[in-house]
């Protein structure tokens, strides 16, 4: 059986109600009550599913330590599809996430033949993105990151071909340095609780990546030692891997517990207190520890002419230094959800939700929603014009290239070489 998606096209249509169906991603709208705050992009419906993303909720909320990852394969200029994923690891810092950001050089090397300088200067840039967006934290190229080697040689050896093959369809035809390529983005996802400390960790990606983070969740499992399970009257915590003076140690921990061969079963105690107490015994004795990482998914957002935005098609996109006539001739070029005669536009109104100016403004130029939610009645209400509107976004535009271009130029310095 083929996979439902593949993390490296850049032009396949997802049908996101049969992927959330058959892969089991939820909705993200449910959790959202329990965020102190609820931030633009999960507000406009760009952040639409999550796994288990109540953790970090959890974790804002009490103000308990999290980590916040994601990744970037250094193919090309950034632009601004990247954007948004970069300013939610921005925002889950600011609500007390440590941030990682990794620049899977690696996977562009093996999947789309970039040298390596090329992928160094591809990925500086996007460094530089998000330290113009503020970011904080800790960030490294694949190749140079040597506790991240070991730890995919770790995770490999709870992956078999079988299941990337299943997974990715991999077969007979695919690089090695492919599949390794995987592996590493495993790595990743797990290495801020190995850098760090054992922690939940959101990983904001594209809904096409959900390959990769079903993948890490089930190799973070396979290297637990425990599994802590709830059995009604009591409490059971079953070896998968442990030493046996790690479940030696459960079992001392809690007085009156029950040691039978490769478990122990505790009453009295709450689930969650004896994960807790799990994990530290797991990590004494030379285990990771893991929490199961979570992941938030964003719609992608459309490229000028349609489709999705790629810098695989120039037309789809605009560059952040890009030369401002070139930028206004793609703007006011771009595909609308106009009608098509001025007449029809005003009787019926535009269709804003499939419009990529509309979205253009909606992901990244207006940041008030009542002057959102304007732009859309007019458009919406047959009152503006496609032509107007165009004129009236490439302003604004005009004026936020201006000032991230500053902005990327001013923490230049923040990229190490």
């Amino acid at each position: 059986m083929q996979p439902s998606i593949n993390p490296w096209s850049s032009g396949q249509s997802i049908d996101t109600r049969k992927l959330f169906e058959e892969f089991g991603i939820e909705p993200i709208g449910p959790v959202l009550h329990d965020l102190p705050e609820v931030p633009a992009f999960m507000r406009r419906g760009v952040v639409i599913g999550h796994r288990d993303y109540g953790q970090i909720a959890t974790a804002i909320r009490e103000r308990r330590p999290f980590h916040v990852l994601t990744g970037f394969m250094p193919s090309g200029h950034p632009h601004l599809g990247h954007l948004m994923v970069m300013k939610e690891v921005v925002w889950h810092i600011q609500q007390g996430g440590q941030g990682t950001i990794t620049i899977a050089d690696c996977e562009a090397h093996a999947v789309r033949g970039l040298s390596w300088e090329d992928c160094n200067r591809y990925g500086r840039e996007y460094l530089q993105c998000l330290y113009a967006l503020g970011f904080e934290g800790r960030t490294y190229f694949q190749s140079r990151n040597e506790v991240l080697k070991n730890l995919a040689f770790e995770a490999a050896t709870r992956v078999n071909f079988s299941d990337l093959s299943a997974i990715y369809g991999f077969g007979s035809e695919t690089a090695l340095a492919h599949a390794m390529s995987v592996i590493n983005q495993v790595a990743d996802i797990l290495d801020p609780q190995v850098e760090g400390a054992p922690a939940p960790t959101v990983v904001p990606v594209g809904i096409d990546q959900d390959p990769h983070i079903r993948l890490t969740r089930d190799v973070a499992r396979k290297l637990r030692f425990f599994t802590v399970e709830d059995r009604g009257d009591h409490v059971s915590v079953r070896s998968k891997n442990a030493p046996t003076a790690a479940l030696e140690a459960v079992h001392r921990a809690y007085k009156g517990s029950k040691k039978y061969e490769g478990h122990v079963d505790i009453r009295g105690v709450p689930l969650a207190e004896v994960k807790e107490r799990a994990r530290i015994v797991e990590i004494e004795h030379g285990g990771f520890g893991f929490f199961t990482p979570s992941a938030t998914y964003h719609q992608f957002m459309p490229g000028l002419q349609g489709g999705k935005m790629s810098s695989s098609v120039p037309e789809s996109l605009f560059g952040f230094h890009e030369p401002e006539a070139a930028v206004k001739k793609k703007v006011m070029g771009a595909l609308t959800g106009g009608r098509s005669t001025l007449e029809e536009q005003k009787a019926m109104g535009g269709e804003a939700d499939r419009c990529p100016i509309y979205l253009l403004n909606l992901f990244h130029l207006i940041e008030d929603d009542r002057e959102l939610q304007e732009l859309r009645d007019r458009c919406c209400g047959g009152e503006l014009t496609c032509g107007a509107c165009k004129k009236e976004t490439f302003a604004r535009v005009s004026e936020f290239l201006k000032d991230f271009s500053e902005r990327m130029d001013a923490v230049e310095h923040l990229v190490e070489v």
